[in-house]
């Protein structure tokens, strides 16, 4: 945490609390939700540019509005995030869309994490090294500009890994962690094109990932993926931003696509809590969802028109650490591919529009599915268990709860979400689109699988 962030921090404690017991209490609707069961919490983030909810929710006085006196410490990886969940040295953290979903199924560490938030749609990248690049470019379809047309297949990777592979290589790629929406968008992208990316045998004691591979795929923390890449250690990674504009401004790699072109408008990261913490601080609960859902509106406000504050407040040393202008390329709705081409992206980072911040219960059976596809969940799963695990983990109720007494506050409209009323945790069949236009229909999970050429199906296992 920040010195100075702190000290503004403990002088804002002292003079909330100061005026709490003066006898002038929270505001009305904060009453009616009961006082928070715990008032200091610690929450915990990975330096990236969509833990900006958290940020937002801290710098704009959201969470004291609620009554809640919080400190925001960077992770060094998820990993770390994580256990410190699981162990209560986190109240809560920005997290992984799948890491509540993989914990609670016991992939990995097992704990029972829960999520009644969601912080962000899309905002990641699949980056290659210039070698790489120089490799793929001649052979890809351009525009009359001689611009490369978007979005790339994987399939031109192909030529890239044979010949590495026949100069006795491995081509390696860099991912974030193993339950990670970047594992599976990198997947996802890789099989579409025909590539293998491998598959996990938990029963077995293999969590490399890595059987049948036509490419290895690692772990490498955020951070550190441009200096990895510019080491030759690996020859591509899928990150989040900043770190794939990172490169391009580097000249070390070149983005061949994001991820609303592999798939898009499904929940990127989520704000995790244990399901014990959950029910002991319920009121709490409530009031954090209260506040990140007021920074994700504020963030998407008025067409954006927050973004370049708000790429000013985390690209401090304490939040994301990059360069604003880095941090801005993807924040205020363009992308950069190579040097020089950019591209308008309005989309790339959604924190609010399209019911952004619902935690739908159609998301967490996209990762579920994934992880089955790949040989995480080794064996078959029945449609039903889909849905149970999907209802233990995500929780709408909680979100729509604090939703609810947002607009008896006047601080949001009905409008800003979706109607309670009919809303059943599935988005539209139609919301999202996948870069093989393979159709996702989360009540049927398992016809879902059986869709693709390249992963497990059925009673297949690794």
């Amino acid at each position: 945490m920040k010195k100075a962030a702190q000290s503004q921090s403990l002088i804002g404690l002292g003079l909330a609390k100061a005026t709490l017991l003066s006898g002038v209490l929270i505001s009305g609707s904060a009453m009616a939700l009961g006082l928070p069961e715990k008032e200091d919490l610690t929450f915990g983030f990975i330096k990236l540019t969509d833990m900006a909810p958290l940020a937002i929710a801290y710098e704009k006085g959201f969470f004291e509005d609620e009554g809640l006196y919080v400190q925001l410490e960077a992770q060094s990886n998820w990993r770390v995030l994580l256990d410190g969940v699981i162990e209560g040295r986190l109240d809560g953290a920005h997290m992984l869309a799948g890491q509540p979903l993989g914990a609670t199924v016991g992939f990995g560490t097992e704990a029972h994490i829960v999520t009644a938030f969601t912080m962000d749609l899309n905002g990641n990248a699949c980056t290659v090294s210039n070698d790489v690049w120089e490799m793929m470019r001649p052979n890809l379809p351009t525009d009359d500009e001689g611009k490369p047309i978007h979005p790339i297949s994987a399939e031109h990777l192909q030529p890239v890994i044979e010949e590495y592979n026949f100069m006795g290589e491995n081509f390696n790629l860099g991912m974030v962690f193993p339950v990670s929406t970047h594992n599976y968008e990198l997947r996802y992208w890789l099989a579409a094109g025909g590539i293998n990316p491998g598959l996990y045998a938990p029963q077995r004691g293999d969590t490399s990932g890595t059987q049948g591979a036509g490419v290895q795929i690692s772990v490498t923390p955020p951070p550190q993926m441009p200096s990895t890449l510019d080491a030759g250690t690996i020859h591509g990674y899928c990150v989040g931003e900043p770190w794939n504009q990172q490169a391009v401004f580097r000249d070390i790699g070149v983005p061949v696509i994001t991820d609303y072109d592999i798939r898009n408008n499904i929940a990127e990261k989520v704000f995790g809590v244990s399901n014990e913490w959950a029910e002991e601080y319920p009121n709490t609960h409530l009031r954090v969802v209260k506040a990140l859902i007021r920074a994700g509106h504020w963030l998407d406000k008025n067409d954006n028109a927050n973004r370049e504050e708000a790429a000013q407040i985390i690209s401090n040393s304490y939040y994301v650490g990059a360069d604003y202008e880095v941090i801005a390329n993807s924040m205020t709705g363009v992308f950069e591919f190579e040097k020089g081409d950019v591209r308008p992206a309005p989309d790339y980072n959604v924190f609010f529009r399209y019911n952004a911040t619902y935690p739908y219960y159609s998301d967490a059976i996209w990762y579920l599915t994934q992880m089955r596809r790949w040989g995480q969940l080794h064996e078959a799963k029945s449609d039903d268990w889909y849905m149970e695990t999907a209802q233990k983990v995500f929780l709408p109720e909680v979100y729509e709860e604090a939703a609810t007494s947002l607009i008896a506050d006047g601080l949001l409209q009905p409008e800003d979400f979706p109607d309670f009323e009919q809303e059943d945790g599935f988005r539209s069949i139609d919301h999202t689109t996948f870069i093989d236009g393979i159709k996702f229909d989360a009540h049927q999970p398992n016809e879902y699988l059986n869709q693709f050429a390249i992963g497990l199906k059925n009673d297949e296992t690794p």
